[in-house]
């Protein structure tokens, strides 16, 4: 249910609406979010605002108040004598409003609000007018509500939210909803409210005060439950004690009753723990890495005596959401960072968690941040200052190896967890030793054929589908090799090693992309596919290689991703008469989840033609056939990409992987080549075979792919020495 399913009227009046009932507490219900601008701070008007609250609270959602202070004609003089001690004067004041609380009422409604303040939950700001040597009094009253679908339902008039206001005085409000004609109107107090809350408004100076949210919580806080049966309870003491919460109404992070955390994960955490809480879980896709995960941090939470700031890191933004989903089952709230995030307040957010923990007014708080989010100076800023028992988990470590990545890796974080199936980076040992350096050692090693052993993963047969270079091709090839060759002899060296240039790197990429567009995939996958026509549940995997992850934008696919895709899609849907669709980082989450549920129930799509996404880390457990045009070399990327077919899903008792196998040459004409050009083309018959003997050697086929790979080597003679020396040049 949304906002858009409620009856909202545009207009109510204090003695004509049961406002509480019929706006307020509706709509509130349905929100995970809400923003208000009202009247002056003190004890009582915090509690006014539990009004309507309860179903904003167990959605999990956020408050944001903006008040004034209320001062008194010494106040004010004592400002205008010395204006630079105003904040101190403010605070004071502030202070003298908490007084204490009348009854059980009111007691359980404070300690509600401390805990909110305490998990991040309600932030608190003060604003007052600033007008050269004296200051006016802040009276705005207004109000936002955001659903999870980012409806908004704003208000504004001459409504306090008081007891008086509700019911007895004469006061109205006017009600705009961002999904009419009033659209407009909403994004202008939107506007407006975001302004004053991070004091930009012209005139309005709005202040942060953690010392008094401090305050709040020492004396209002009897237990650290966040529990909202109190808002049913009535001003009479005695007429209601409030219900028991369920587990997870104070965040903090602990395993779920209905989590079974299998001996493996447990045998990790011991091995970290043993570690001093530092160290990398290196498991097979999966396996269960996040929950592992989770499960380590909720000891490590024990350890810490319930004291630690936890920043967990991924590399994109569906990542984050789907860590998201797995963070709340264990417990806590996250506060979620990235460019489009749906806390549109996360960095004020993040700001005030860090300086509570520094200050000890809160315990525990959990950042999830993509990479490029993490890497930037506001968020390196709030986690460089924090202090005490500090925990970085990066998902995806591998990543981090990467030099501008690891340059983000702070030392002030106390505990470090990396999760990752492919930790060694190909090609990369200095980028391989920054993250021992790091994050210590291996504490398990899980790999895929164990995974697929103890039926984690399921079973696969493994079909190699050969195809060359045309002749074009294979000139390009041998062109750009040859560039590639003068450049790595004119790089740099570093230690005895050569460190690549910017230009070949690009050149390194620019092959990789001319291999995994070769023109004979299309025709051979024209003629794989023909059994497959009436089936479902198939995956057709498109686009390039990159170097590094670093290198790829979630939201930019490479022009030739997209042309080899374009064709593909041509090819099955209208060619050969299949239900396909595209599933790149160009739709959004709502569309990859109904394109996910569509494809999982087999009746509307027959076919998804994705980029990258069985590196990125989507789930699509219900693939049970899947055709690998892209055909990396980097043992990193393959790795990744076969473990997400083998999902384990319904009715799924084993996979069949189709990989395409790009020669230089045809099989049948390498004896019509010369040495000197075999020699030179060699290289990337040596790489695909190394790919197709790890594909094959844990296959339930193993027979079938080593004839191929016998007729392979004898056909290019490679040597046991070439398949050692396998480089990516």
């Amino acid at each position: 249910m949304s906002f858009r399913d409620i009856d909202i009227r545009p207009e109510y009046r204090s003695r004509l609406d049961d406002v509480v009932r019929e706006f307020y507490t509706p709509i509130l219900c349905q929100s995970v979010a809400y923003k208000r601008a009202v009247g002056f701070f003190s004890s009582s008007a915090l509690i006014e605002l539990t009004q309507g609250l309860g179903g904003l609270i167990d959605n999990g959602g956020t408050i944001e108040l903006i008040a004034s202070p209320k001062l008194s004609p010494e106040d004010i003089a004592a400002i205008e004598d010395g204006f630079e001690r105003r904040t101190q004067i403010i605070e004071q004041t502030l202070l003298r409003e908490l007084r204490a609380s009348k009854g059980r009422f009111e007691e359980a409604r404070l300690n509600l609000l401390s805990n909110l303040i305490a998990a991040g939950r309600l932030e608190i700001k003060i604003a007052f007018l600033e007008e050269d040597s004296h200051i006016g009094m802040f009276h705005e009253k207004m109000g936002l509500m955001y659903d999870c679908e980012n409806n908004i339902v704003a208000f504004t008039g001459s409504m306090n939210e008081s007891a008086n206001a509700f019911s007895h005085n004469y006061e109205s409000i006017d009600v705009f909803t961002s999904w009419s004609q009033d659209e407009s109107r909403v994004m202008a107090k939107q506007a407006a409210f975001n302004a004053m809350w991070n004091d930009y408004e012209p005139s309005i100076m709005v202040v942060s005060f953690p010392s008094v949210e401090k305050a709040i919580i020492e004396q209002y806080r009897k237990n650290d439950m966040i529990d909202t049966s109190c808002l049913r309870m009535t001003q009479e003491p005695e007429s209601q004690s409030a219900n028991t919460c369920d587990d997870f109404s104070h965040p903090f992070p602990r395993i779920p009753s209905w989590v079974s955390i299998r001996e493996y994960q447990k045998q990790a955490t011991s091995q970290w723990k043993a570690n001093g809480f530092i160290g990398i879980f290196d498991m097979a896709t999966g396996t269960g890495k996040t929950y592992t995960a989770l499960a380590a941090i909720s000891e490590l939470y024990q350890e810490a005596n319930k004291k630690l700031a936890i920043i967990i890191v991924c590399p994109y933004q569906h990542l984050v959401e789907q860590w998201k989903d797995d963070i709340e089952n264990f417990g806590m709230k996250p506060i979620v960072c990235y460019s489009a995030s749906p806390q549109k307040n996360w960095r004020d957010r993040l700001k005030t968690a860090a300086t509570g923990f520094n200050l000890g007014v809160n315990d525990h708080f959990c950042v999830i941040s993509t990479n490029a989010m993490f890497s930037s100076k506001y968020v390196q800023d709030q986690i460089s200052s924090l202090k005490g028992n500090t925990l970085l988990v990066v998902d995806e470590a591998h990543n981090f190896g990467a030099d501008n990545l690891s340059r983000t890796l702070l030392p002030n974080m106390k505990y470090r967890l990396a999760l990752s199936a492919t930790i060694d980076r190909y090609g990369d040992e200095e980028g391989t030793q920054k993250l021992y350096s790091y994050f210590g050692q291996k504490c398990i090693e899980y790999t895929l054929k164990e995974a697929i052993d103890n039926r984690m993963l399921t079973p696969y047969y493994y079909h190699p589908i050969v195809v060359s270079l045309n002749d074009d091709e294979l000139t390009s090839y041998m062109e750009i090799t040859a560039q590639i060759v003068n450049a790595i002899h004119s790089s740099k060296k570093k230690g005895g090693k050569v460190v690549l240039s910017e230009y070949a790197k690009m050149l390194l990429i620019k092959r990789a992309r001319l291999v995994a567009g070769a023109t004979e995939k299309i025709t051979s996958l024209k003629a794989s596919m023909k059994p497959y026509v009436n089936d479902n549940h198939i995956l057709v995997y498109c686009g390039a290689t990159t170097m590094h992850d670093v290198d790829y934008r979630e939201d930019k696919p490479p022009v030739d991703d997209m042309r080899q895709i374009d064709i593909v899609a041509d090819l099955l849907g209208n060619e050969m008469g299949m239900r396909v669709s595209k599933f790149t980082s160009e739709e959004d989450a709502e569309e990859r989840e109904r394109l996910k549920e569509e494809f999982a129930d087999g009746k509307h799509q027959q076919v998804l033609i994705a980029i990258r996404c069985l590196d990125e880390g989507v789930n699509i457990p219900s693939i049970r056939t899947a055709f690998i045009l892209a055909s990396s070399t980097n043992p990193k990327e393959y790795i990744q990409r076969r473990g997400r077919v083998l999902r384990t899903f319904k009715g799924k008792d084993f996979a069949t992987i189709y990989d395409f196998i790009t020669l230089p040459i045809p099989l049948e004409r390498v004896s019509e080549y010369p040495v000197e050009t075999l020699a030179s083309v060699k290289s990337l018959a040596v790489r695909e075979i190394v790919r197709m003997k790890d594909f094959a050697a844990i296959s339930e086929n193993p027979s079938e792919v080593d004839k191929l790979i016998v007729e392979l080597v004898d056909a290019f003679n490679i040597s046991p020495d070439d398949e050692r020396s396998n480089q990516d040049v």
